[in-house]
């Protein structure tokens, strides 16, 4: 099974495929692209000058129109307790769960001969996942879990979950997110035989629209000797799904 995003289906009439969702209203789709969790991109889409601010100077702009958010909900920022928020969220964007953004902040992966001759797949299960949804802004909160074949290279493991987190760490849609974790192990590692699988909940599903709090959302890519079904049965068996 492989993941396939689809985009350019909705139009600004708010019609998916040609027909109008009875979701799209005066926003002219663009709550039913949200909704549906359309991507348009296998790479996260940034613009051209996205790293010709400082993260100190990009924390001071946010502080700032976080503030006239937080004025225009009504609230008075003259209270002690709310007087450091936007400076508090500028920072946590910019340094903590927004940091996969910068190409700065990727991991350093190290590779290692394969000396044990290790053929059989590893894998490393139940990998923490916290992102957000670059449709509402709200978090995804779940779990990974990725195996590899060597073709004559490892890597540490804790260096799988690095790469997890690094890209998890921007606004995301969780297809894409699984497509870039895939797409930089079989990078790192010179082989095809990579497989990523992630079972996430999606709070812009729970909190908001249908409020659904009980439903998770499975992705997965395979490719190389994992699109085999005997192959991807067994790493289905390892993480229990």
């Amino acid at each position: 099974m492989k993941e396939e995003v689809i985009f350019k289906s909705l139009n600004g009439n708010g019609k998916v495929n040609g027909r109008r969702h009875p979701e799209a209203g005066e926003a002219d789709g663009f709550d039913a692209m949200g909704d549906h969790h359309i991507a348009t991109s296998i790479e996260t889409p940034l613009r051209k000058d996205a790293f010709e601010l400082t993260d100190n100077q990009k924390m001071e702009i946010i502080s700032e129109k976080f503030r006239e958010i937080l004025e225009a909900l009504g609230l008075d920022l003259t209270d002690d307790s709310l007087r450091g928020t936007p400076h508090r969220v500028a920072k946590m964007f910019v340094r903590e769960i927004f940091y996969g953004l910068n190409p700065e902040n990727k991991p350093h992966i190290s590779v290692f001969e394969n000396k044990f001759r290790y053929n059989e797949m590893l894998v490393e299960k139940d990998i923490t996942v916290q992102s957000f949804c670059e449709h509402h802004f709200l978090p995804i909160i779940g779990k990974a879990h990725v195996a590899y074949i060597s073709s004559g290279q490892v890597i540490g493991l804790s260096k799988i979950n690095r790469i997890v987190d690094y890209f998890a760490r921007r606004p995301q849609v969780q297809e894409r997110l699984t497509v870039q974790i895939a797409s930089e192990l079989k990078k790192v590692l010179k082989t095809e035989d990579v497989a990523v699988l992630i079972d996430a909940k999606h709070l812009c599903v729970s909190c908001r629209g249908i409020q659904d709090d009980t439903s998770s959302t499975v992705t997965a890519e395979y490719s190389g000797k994992f699109i085999d079904r005997a192959t991807r049965d067994e790493f289905l068996k390892y993480v229990n799904l």
